[in-house]
């Protein structure tokens, strides 16, 4: 059991520094507090055990041995070179509503909440790159598709805000 609760907090652990990493803003991505429901949990709570400093060594490396640009495209230009080479998808993981309130032009739209329903629309050769409103879907969206051994995706962490600040073009359906 506690090797399964390390495990757990090992995945957490690497699933949230490579969101971190991927340059989301905190700013962006705050928890909310938690419901007087949920709060009812926090008694029964197990604590997991401190992870071990050969752990902590080695998640360190592997966070710090993944090359630049390997789950990220950091600007505009980079996507429009990107989404210029025609085997790229670019997917906007927002909600269909928001979708159809603007995005960038050849998009399909996959919802996060529906990506991993919707594998059969990306092809694991093709370059895959996701986008959102902020940066905070499409970052899950990619640590999720690694995990399932998509090995091609990066995210666009100035995702569709950014894309508008440098004036680039919006679409609607």
């Amino acid at each position: 059991m506690i090797l399964n609760q390390s495990m757990r907090a090992v995945m957490l652990a690497l699933v949230l520094g490579v969101y971190l990493w991927l340059g989301v803003r905190p700013d962006l991505a705050m928890a909310a507090p938690l419901p007087a429901a949920e709060s009812s949990f926090q008694g029964r709570m197990q604590i997991v055990p401190e992870a071990s400093l050969a752990l902590k060594s080695e998640v360190r490396r592997f966070l710090t041995s993944i090359p630049d640009g390997y789950y990220a495209i950091t600007n505009v230009n980079g996507l429009k070179s990107q989404v210029a080479n025609p085997d790229a998808v670019l997917v906007d993981v927002r909600e269909p509503s928001e979708y159809r309130s603007g995005h960038i032009p050849n998009a399909i739209n996959i919802s996060l909440r529906t990506l991993t329903d919707n594998l059969d629309k990306l092809d694991r050769d093709r370059p895959i790159v996701l986008y959102c409103s902020s940066g905070h879907r499409s970052a899950m969206g990619v640590v999720a598709l690694h995990l399932l051994g998509y090995e091609n995706v990066q995210g666009f962490p100035p995702s569709l805000a950014g894309w508008k600040a440098a004036g680039g073009a919006i679409t609607g359906t």
